[in-house]
């Protein structure tokens, strides 16, 4: 096992964690792995790029797909956001129905169920394409010109789409206080926490705001410390959970040259208003993804940009204070262009995890599925 804990840490959680501590310290007869039932691109637009998804179940059992579809390249003008739904656990899925196209490149897409059946989408707009405009024709001029140059930096933001009748009609956009490419989580007080960063407003601040009225309103509720040497600047695209004794764990894409690429944890014992000084967990890859199964593990899943290039997995029995080595999803992607996978689990034993990839064949990447387990 991977462990990064203190000896505090330890003793403050040891009531707590019971079995699976002692499953923890003693040791299994193997570490888990993954077993891979079915594998295979779910996209309909094979000539156009997908990116970035997030996948949820509802509570009747639905599952939601959201991405960035409709677009020429990783950053290019044209994306948007699209929206795929399955009553067959994945084994079929609808027409993509575009929910967000503004006049700049929209992008990851976030989406959650909450206690009272709302759906929240969340994405950001972006312009990172226009240092690429020289190398590409007229239809990305087009594109671009479309607006003014302050017209289209009215258009950046970090934005929610809410509907309250199961997707049917959908809120126009509005603005949430940061971004990160999964959304947010319910929480068991009944409160939404989303933990991201501020991309174009604020002070660029990275932590986490709350809502009170089902994803209507946002407040900002805490700011996640820098630890000492880092520039929070290069923290990017957070994701939380909450572990089954109401602590709250979060996963941190780190660009700082200490654990360059690698996650980072922090967590919070008070419901968000205060976060630990993130630190390493031993696992390279990014970003994390992260689901409290039904028997209160955790599993992170991360894309991995290095050979084997991939998805991973890992576990965790004791709230996230030690991880298992890596469970193998995918690892037979052409490059690093692929990742940012999202997990829901379908029943007591299988999972199914959504990431995307670019081919070795295309240019085009798509979106690819895996239904698996876990396997002890």
């Amino acid at each position: 096992m991977v462990s990064h804990i203190t000896r505090r840490q330890m003793l403050a959680h040891a009531a707590g964690i019971g079995a699976a501590a002692m499953f923890v310290r003693h040791g299994a007869a193997a570490e888990p792995v993954a077993q891979v039932h079915e594998m295979r691109t779910i996209s309909w637009q094979r000539d156009v790029y997908h990116g970035w998804p997030t996948v949820t179940r509802r509570r009747d059992g639905e599952l939601l797909l959201v991405y960035s579809g409709g677009r020429h390249a990783h950053v290019c003008p044209f994306g948007r956001v699209e929206l795929m739904r399955s009553g067959d656990d994945g084994k079929t899925w609808s027409w993509p129905r575009v929910l967000a196209d503004s006049a700049i490149d929209d992008r990851d897409a976030g989406v959650i169920e909450t206690a009272k059946g709302t759906l929240l989408v969340t994405t950001f707009t972006s312009l990172a394409y226009e240092r690429l405009l020289p190398k590409h024709g007229e239809q990305w001029a087009a594109a671009h010109n479309r607006l003014s140059a302050e017209q289209r930096h009215k258009e950046l933001g970090q934005w929610i789409y809410r509907s309250t009748d199961g997707g049917v009609t959908w809120s126009a956009r509005y603005a949430s206080l940061v971004n990160s490419p999964h959304g947010p989580i319910q929480l068991a007080d009944g409160r939404l926490l989303y933990a991201g960063k501020e991309l174009w407003t604020g002070d660029k601040r990275v932590g986490v705001c709350e809502s009170t009225d089902d994803g209507a309103t946002w407040t900002w509720l805490a700011e996640i410390p820098a630890r000492p040497g880092d520039d929070a600047g290069q923290y990017h695209e957070l994701h939380a959970v909450e572990t089954a004794d109401g602590r709250l764990v979060c996963h941190i894409r780190n660009h700082n040259k200490a654990n360059a690429r690698e996650i980072l944890q922090t967590e919070s014992t008070d419901g968000g208003r205060t976060w630990s000084t993130p630190h390493p967990i031993g696992v390279w890859g990014l970003p994390s993804h992260l689901l409290r199964l039904r028997d209160g593990r955790l599993l992170m899943t991360y894309g991995h940009r290095r050979k084997p290039f991939g998805n991973q997995a890992r576990l965790s029995a004791d709230g996230g204070l030690t991880w298992s080595g890596p469970l193998t999803i995918s690892a037979d992607g052409a490059g690093g262009d692929l990742g940012y996978p999202s997990t829901v689990q379908l029943d007591d034993r299988k999972l199914l995890t959504v990431w995307y990839e670019r081919p070795a064949d295309s240019d085009k990447a798509q979106l690819r599925q895996a239904t698996w387990s876990i396997e002890s």
